[in-house]
C-alpha cells in the first residue's frame, strides 16, 4: 500500500469523524429536549385524559369554574360534567353509564354505590334556605310561613337529597307543607320561583347565590337547619383511575376549596 494512499484514508477517516461530531452533539440535545418534556409532563401530576364528571346539580355553576380551574393546571385533560339530581346519577352508575368520577349532594346516596366507587371523599357542605320571587312579594319571613295553603310552595322529590333534608326539617319543626310539584332536582325547583310558577322553594343556599338577580333568599336558623354533604369518588368502572382519582384529590386541595367557598359552599 502507498504512503499516499494511506495518507487519503487517514484524511477521509478524519474529516468522517469531524462531521459525525455535531450530528452527535445535535441528537444529545434531542434526547436532553426530549427528556425535559417528559419530565415536565410527570411533573404535571396527574396522566392526560378526557374525564366525565357525574355531578349534584346543586354543582353546576360552580364545578364549571372549579373544572375550567383544573384544566388550567393540568395542561391536555379534558373535564365534562353531566348534571342531575344525585338519585338520577345513582341510577346512571348502577345502569353502567361510561363515567370516571361522581360527586353526590348527600353521604346516603353515595354510600349505596360502594360497590361501585372507590373510598369516598366529602369535599363540600351547604344549608338550605327558602327561596322567594325578588323582592319576596309574599312577605315571607320563616318555615312556617310556608305552611299558608294560600302560598304556591314547591319542593324538591323526597328522593332527592334536597328534598330528603327538606322534610327532614319540616318535620322537625311540624310544619305541614302542601306542595304545588315535587321537581326532580334542586335546579327545578329554583327554576319555579324563578318563573314565578311557585311563591316559594327550599333550595340550597348556593343555589341562591347563583340567581341572586332573579330570587331572594330567606334565611333558617341553624337549629332548624340541615347539613348537606357533598362526597367525591372515583367509579371502579373507569378506564382513567389515575386521573379520576388525581381529580378527586384536586378537589380537596386549598384551590379547590377557594372556588368552592367563593361560589358559597361550607369548607368539609
Amino acid at each position: 500500500m502507498s504512503l499516499a494512499f494511506t495518507r487519503r484514508r487517514t484524511a477521509a477517516a478524519i474529516l468522517t469523524a469531524a462531521l459525525l461530531v455535531p450530528l452527535a452533539a445535535c441528537g444529545s440535545d434531542n434526547d436532553k429536549k426530549d427528556s425535559g418534556a417528559d419530565a415536565t409532563a410527570s411533573a404535571s401530576g396527574a396522566p392526560k385524559a378526557n374525564l366525565t364528571v357525574l355531578a349534584a346539580a346543586s354543582l353546576t355553576d360552580v364545578f364549571k369554574t372549579a373544572g375550567a380551574a383544573y384544566e388550567k393546571e393540568h395542561p391536555g385533560t379534558e373535564v365534562k360534567f353531566s348534571f342531575a339530581g344525585s338519585q338520577q346519577l345513582a341510577a346512571q352508575v348502577k345502569q353502567g353509564a361510561p363515567a370516571d368520577a361522581l360527586v353526590t349532594a348527600d353521604t346516603k346516596t353515595m354510600d349505596g354505590l360502594n360497590s361501585d366507587t372507590g373510598t369516598p371523599t366529602v369535599i363540600a357542605k351547604n344549608r338550605l334556605v327558602i327561596a322567594t320571587g325578588k323582592g319576596n312579594p309574599e312577605k315571607i319571613e320563616s318555615l312556617k310561613d310556608l305552611s299558608d295553603t294560600k302560598l304556591k310552595v314547591v319542593l324538591a322529590a323526597p328522593e332527592v337529597p334536597v328534598g330528603r333534608y327538606s322534610k327532614q326539617i319540616l318535620d322537625a319543626q311540624k310544619i305541614d307543607v302542601k306542595p304545588v310539584s315535587q321537581e326532580l332536582d334542586v335546579r327545578s325547583v329554583l327554576s319555579k320561583v324563578e318563573l314565578g310558577e311557585a311563591d316559594a322553594g327550599l333550595v340550597y343556599k348556593t343555589d341562591v347565590a347563583a340567581a341572586a338577580d332573579k330570587v331572594d333568599a330567606i334565611d333558617i336558623p341553624d337549629a332548624q337547619n340541615a347539613v348537606a354533604s357533598y362526597p367525591a369518588a372515583t367509579l371502579k368502572a373507569t378506564k382513567n383511575s389515575e386521573a379520576a382519582d388525581a381529580f378527586v384529590r384536586w378537589l380537596s386541595t386549598p384551590e379547590a376549596q377557594k372556588i368552592l367557598a367563593a361560589a358559597g359552599f361550607q369548607q368539609p
